[in-house]
């Protein structure tokens, strides 16, 4: 079993001896990304507790809904094409690579399947990020490859677990899933501790969990949108429980994936048999990783705030791709609750906005490469 980690910043030909690059954990517009996370940065930012008491003051002005951050929801800003062809376009034109993308937005699998129906996607891989309730928490697994003829057939098994879950029901499915040469199970970052439990209580749950599951999951994910300390606990945690480690970008914006898996297989299939069979997986770190963690989660803000002309009317601003309840319990656009966005708001992102184009911005982003180059370097690759 091998596995090993390559900086293109370092390392801009390891990928020579490879024919492929291949790209798994990008989300599309079909993915529906909880607001609740406010909530908790809410109890000790004041950032976010202006924006909450903003959109809440805005709203009693024009609706006598309350604001609920559980039920409401955001969708990223790309719709599965164009997620899809940014990714080729990375592997083709940075690495020279023939092209592998597997989209996993969360708990569906619409995006492969719109795919299909264009005549040069017709392969697209199946897949899906699966939220999977343990305790009072939840891991995310991503279910890559899914047989095309009974793709409907697991996603509804999976939304039936996480609707009702059951310990006995869980390890089937994950065995019965494992028992398909073809699929791919990764575990998406393990170690991101989502929900704000206690850390030894977390740590508690993903050691019972992998305790439980682990014959059935393929591989652990560096999350090319977590941090490098992170990303090197998953790398001792892998260790510990004799797995190998792959690469998964997790992207939600506009930047491509931050990493991608280098290999000599021609389909996502001969991938699959690379990982589970030959045990063996070489990521490639892309440039943007080397950024500042901080600078990028606000690039990844900035994508999902601005005007994208290139989405279809209706779903081209922030707060059309931005989700609440109506009276009924129906998900609405919240554009059609207001005939503008509150000016706090409208404030806030034009300022972030002005920031990206300013001179700090770049100087930040070259000074935290240099740093973070460095530290990684210092650690050297990853061989297990």
């Amino acid at each position: 079993m091998q596995s090993k980690v390559s900086y293109f910043w370092n390392e801009p030909t390891a990928s020579t001896k490879y024919q492929t690059g291949v790209s798994i954990h990008g989300h599309t517009n079909h993915s529906r990304e909880s607001l609740s996370f406010l909530l908790v940065l809410a109890k000790h930012h004041t950032l976010p507790r202006m924006i909450l008491r903003s959109y809440e003051k805005h709203m009693s002005g024009v609706s006598p809904m309350k604001l609920d951050v559980i039920a409401a929801y955001w969708t990223p800003p790309l719709n599965p094409r164009l997620a899809y062809e940014l990714e080729v376009r990375q592997i083709q034109e940075k690495l020279g690579l023939q092209p592998i993308v597997s989209l996993s937005d969360h708990d569906n699998i619409e995006a492969p399947l719109l795919l299909r129906l264009v005549p040069e996607y017709k392969d697209a891989v199946i897949s899906t990020e699966w939220t999977v309730p343990y305790g009072e928490l939840a891991f995310h697994l991503g279910i890559h490859n899914l047989p095309a003829s009974a793709a409907s057939s697991w996603m509804c098994a999976m939304q039936e677990y996480t609707a009702a879950p059951s310990p006995k029901r869980l390890s089937e499915i994950l065995r019965e899933l494992h028992n398909l040469d073809d699929v791919l199970i990764v575990f998406n970052h393990p170690l991101w501790n989502l929900y704000g439990a206690d850390p030894s209580h977390f740590r508690y749950l993903v050691t019972d969990f992998l305790g439980r599951h682990s014959a059935f999951i393929h591989a652990f994910e560096l999350n090319g949108l977590r941090t490098w300390k992170e990303n090197q606990q998953v790398a001792e945690l892998a260790y510990k429980w004799n797995q190998l480690v792959i690469s998964g970008g997790d992207r939600h914006g506009c930047e491509p994936n931050a990493n991608v898996n280098l290999t000599n297989a021609r389909n996502f299939a001969e991938f699959v048999h690379e990982i589970r069979v030959r045990r063996v997986s070489h990521i490639m770190m892309m440039p943007q990783y080397a950024d500042p963690f901080a600078a990028r989660c606000f690039q990844t803000f900035l994508d999902v705030i601005r005007h994208n002309s290139e989405m279809p009317i209706g779903a081209q601003n922030w707060d059309d791709r931005t989700f609440h309840p109506d009276p009924t319990g129906t998900p609405q656009p919240i554009s059609s609750l207001w005939s503008a966005p509150p000016k706090f708001l409208q404030m806030l992102f034009s300022t972030a906005a002005m920031f990206e184009n300013g001179a700090a911005y770049r100087f930040w982003l070259s000074l935290g490469r240099k740093q973070i180059t460095l530290r990684i370097l210092g650690d050297g690759e990853i061989g297990i």
